[in-house]
């Protein structure tokens, strides 16, 4: 064990006490081993590996978010991350796929998801050397406060995206679903069909009584259903490209419509078109426009869930780095697969006039369609019982930056959290479209969890007597570094170019 010790308290950066770095020390140290022998030795070595994270038993440290214990089953952490990678970000991605062409898409999506699953690898061997499941604190180890502040920011910025994007469904959906309910076509302005009025309201009467909640375990029943909702939006959209049929009748333009079973329409001159013969119904293997610039960074987006690893690594029963690894790469397949198989059936229903919100596109043929109804409500659900989990970390995130030695007091822990409803509400309300929130967030804060922060902190993190400078790895992990500097510029050039031309969708809305 001493050799593990020296090699912890050099390249653990800014530790606070001695006794708490060993002990992180050892635990990293017998953490593979776990798994063959468990003692009451094991589940002591896991206290301050836990309070450097949330909280535990010991009675010199106070409780500070809330208390995990390691009691998740491998199958529902599983679950747990999945949910945590499903989001919003599902309903832009076949509009991603019509500015890619199918081959292009299936490309870059397998090779984030790819990179995910190999970023988290690098979190989980640096968080195994110095035994600390939390990702602020990795930054503190590698780079002193400046690497703490980096961490809580990018976690703040990309999780504040998120919930704008959450709560962007809402304001623009929860109307065409009340005016759907009630058969009303053109409205008068009432204020219950006011995307920002509903918003404030869904925001104060569901998310905020949730998201005051000292503990983020009372939630997991919540997001079961969530992530079942979504998957009931999935079938829905493979059902849908059997009805629709292509090109679709807008029912703005024919009122009489109340189906989709039409297999011929009818253009503006009275020219019957088919299918076959109509190029507006013929998908794209490769496309590159001014809006391809808008892909990576929705797909990255997507894939995010570094923030929420760790903490349910630290859930997990009799944990490892190995059994930890398995989770993530199962929960990152199948998010693999229903963004491929949302993103495929919902291009294939309407080609290149998919809209940058899925949903908005089926609104457009039907408002009143039972089915999509459903859906909507589904979506809804689940995004707005999502805004309280992706609220915990970003509350965590601030306490860490400005509170780290303050123990739990109530004021604060509400004031945080009506301060945060508060800014995204304003964000969500002036914000132009969803593609805005995709877009800049995914170009900035993503690349930063995704990329630059588990490289960095793994090449400053793990120890040169185990992987020299030059190592194979740490060259990967440089390289991988370097992979997302030039991922943040090259998103952002591109997006602030499409901006100035003024071809961007942004100005054309929904």
């Amino acid at each position: 064990m001493e050799p593990a010790e020296m090699n912890a308290i050099p390249n653990g950066k800014g530790h606070e006490a001695g006794d708490e770095t060993t002990a992180t020390a050892i635990k990293s140290q017998s953490e593979d081993a776990a798994h063959t022998e468990r003692t009451p030795g094991n589940a002591e070595a896991n206290l301050p590996e836990s309070s450097e994270f949330l909280s535990n038993a010991d009675d010199k440290k106070t409780p500070r978010f809330t208390d995990f214990e390691g009691k998740t089953s491998f199958g529902m952490s599983v679950f747990n991350l999945g949910n945590a990678i499903m989001g919003s970000g599902i309903l832009g991605l076949a509009y991603a796929m019509a500015n890619t062409g199918i081959v292009l898409f299936i490309i870059l999506l397998t090779a984030v998801a790819l990179l995910s699953s190999y970023s988290i690898h690098l979190l989980l061997k640096s968080s195994g050397v110095v035994g600390i499941r939390a990702y602020e604190q990795l930054g503190y180890r590698a780079f002193g406060t400046p690497g703490k502040m980096a961490a809580g920011i990018a976690i703040t910025l990309q999780n504040i995206g998120a919930m704008s994007s959450y709560l962007y469904i809402v304001k623009y959906e929860f109307p065409l679903v009340i005016q759907a309910f009630l058969k009303v076509d053109n409205t008068s302005g009432e204020w219950y069909v006011n995307g920002n009025y509903l918003v404030v309201i869904v925001s104060c009467s569901v998310i905020l009584p949730l998201a005051l909640m000292k503990q983020l375990g009372y939630l997991g029943y919540t997001s079961g259903f969530s992530l079942s909702c979504m998957v009931f939006f999935l079938i829905s959209v493979i059902y849908k490209k059997f009805q629709v049929k292509c090109p679709f009748e807008d029912f703005a333009h024919n009122r009489t419509l109340v189906g989709f079973n039409t297999s011929v329409a009818a253009d503006p001159g009275g020219v019957e078109m088919t299918p076959e013969s109509d190029p507006a119904c013929t998908p794209h293997l490769f496309n590159m426009n001014s809006q391809t610039a808008y892909t990576v960074p929705i797909l990255a987006f997507a894939f995010v869930c570094h923030p929420e690893v760790l903490p349910i690594y630290t859930e997990l029963r009799n944990p490892t780095k190995t059994k930890m690894q398995h989770v993530s790469n199962i929960s990152i397949a199948v998010m693999y697969i229903m963004y491929l198989l949302a993103a495929l059936f919902g291009y294939l229903t309407f080609i290149d006039k998919v809209e940058a919100e899925l949903l908005h596109t089926y609104s457009r043929i039907d408002p009143y369609d039972t089915l999509i109804l459903c859906v909507r409500l589904a979506v809804l659900t689940a995004v707005t019982l999502t805004v309280p989990i992706v609220l915990f970390p970003v509350r965590r995130a601030i306490q860490q930056l400005f509170f780290p030695n303050k123990t739990f007091w109530w004021p604060r822990h509400i004031a945080i959290a009506v301060s945060l409803l508060t800014l995204i509400n304003l964000l969500v309300i002036f914000a132009p479209n969803i593609l805005g929130i995709f877009g800049i967030i995914g170009a900035t804060s993503a690349p930063c969890l995704i990329f630059i922060f588990p490289a960095v902190f793994y090449i400053r993190i793990v120890p040169e007597e185990e992987e020299p400078m030059r190592s194979t790895p740490k060259i990967i992990a440089a390289c991988f570094a370097i992979l997302g500097v030039l991922f943040m510029i090259m998103s952002l050039s591109f997006i602030i170019i499409d901006w100035t031309s003024g071809n961007s969708k942004g100005s054309s809305g929904h």
